[in-house]
C-alpha cells in the first residue's frame, strides 16, 4: 500500500526552525527521488527540495536554497526537511511526495496529506 505520512510542522516566528519528517511505506520507499512541496492559501504548489535516495544528490528551489536542508534515514524510509530562518512566506501546508523534479512533485500522485507550517513575524 503507497502511504506517506509527514510530521514534524508548527508555528514558530520569524527566523525560527522546523524539521519535518516524512515516513513511507518500504513500497513507496522503493522509489529513487522524493521530496517536498508547499501549496499557500490561494497559491500554486510549488516544489520545495528533491533528493535522490540512493547517491544522496540534492536539489533546491532558489527561494529555499540556503535555508532548507533535504536528508534522508533508508534504514528508516524516512525523508527529512530542516527548515533554518524561516520567514512568514514559507507559511503553508507542507507535502511529502514522490518525483525526480520540482514540476514532478506538485503532480505526483504519490504524497501524503500534508503538514502546516506558520511563521509569524
Amino acid at each position: 500500500q503507497v502511504q506517506l505520512v509527514e510530521s514534524g510542522g508548527g508555528s514558530v516566528q520569524s527566523g525560527g526552525s522546523l524539521r519535518l519528517s516524512c515516513a513511507a511505506s518500504r513500497y513507496t520507499y522503493s522509489n529513487a527521488c522524493m521530496g517536498w512541496f508547499r501549496q499557500a492559501p490561494g497559491k500554486e504548489r510549488e516544489g520545495v527540495a528533491i533528493i535522490n535516495k540512493m547517491n544522496g544528490a540534492t536539489f533546491y528551489a532558489d527561494a529555499v536554497q540556503g535555508r532548507f536542508t533535504i536528508s534522508r534515514d533508508n534504514a528508516k524510509n524516512t525523508v527529512f526537511l530542516q527548515m533554518n530562518s524561516l520567514k512568514p512566506e514559507d507559511t503553508a501546508m507542507y507535502y511529502c511526495a514522490q518525483g525526480c523534479t520540482l514540476p514532478d512533485l506538485t503532480t505526483s500522485n504519490i504524497r501524503g496529506r500534508g503538514t502546516q507550517v506558520t511563521v509569524s513575524s
